[in-house]
């Protein structure tokens, strides 16, 4: 049960009903991780945006993205990221086996050359902050700077998601 309430339209600032709003429109539904966060509208604001952004204007594939947002969700023991971007891998084209793999990937067979880039990317990133010459260099020669940006960015900030979701103890929506 999360520590905080989980504000509903009714009872949110009108940046945040906005952003409500455009999530029934669009999903039908406003996620709890939005409801926990509305309690400052800005904020709430600001992290939809950056979401957003990441998620749906990048240049790297969406299945790269959810690889890495697992693996980040596996790292952090984030319940709540790993349930929701499991399934989202899924829609995304990561095969099951991958998906169940992601903990344990380097002993896995189930990830190309690039999969692996980016999860080794993702585990220096997110364990030691600094990043080997030769792991930055092996995932720089299948991404461009920009996507090396983008990538860097969505696992920080997918650390980011799951240092709140925990600490708040938000839970998954019921579907």
């Amino acid at each position: 049960m999360a520590r905080i309430r989980l504000l509903e339209k009714d009872e949110v600032e009108p940046i945040a009903a906005e952003l409500y709003q455009k999530a029934e429109d669009s999903v039908g539904r406003v996620v709890n991780l939005f409801k926990a966060l509305s309690h400052d509208s800005k904020i709430l604001r600001d992290w939809n945006r950056l979401g957003t952004t990441l998620l749906m204007k990048g240049q790297i594939s969406r299945k790269l993205l959810e690889l890495a947002i697992i693996r980040v969700g596996e790292i952090c023991r984030a319940e709540y990221e790993l349930r929701a971007h499991r399934q989202l891998g899924l829609e995304w084209g990561l095969g099951l086996g991958q998906v169940s793999d992601i903990a344990n990937w380097k002993e896995s067979d189930r990830f190309d050359d690039l999969e692996r880039a980016v999860l080794q990317y993702t585990d220096e990133v997110s364990l030691d902050v600094r990043v080997s010459d030769q792991t930055f260099n092996n995932l720089h020669q299948h991404f461009s700077e920009k996507q090396m940006v983008e990538l860097t960015v969505t696992v920080g900030f997918y650390h980011m998601v799951c240092r709140f979701l925990e600490p708040m103890k938000i839970d998954l929506e019921r579907l």
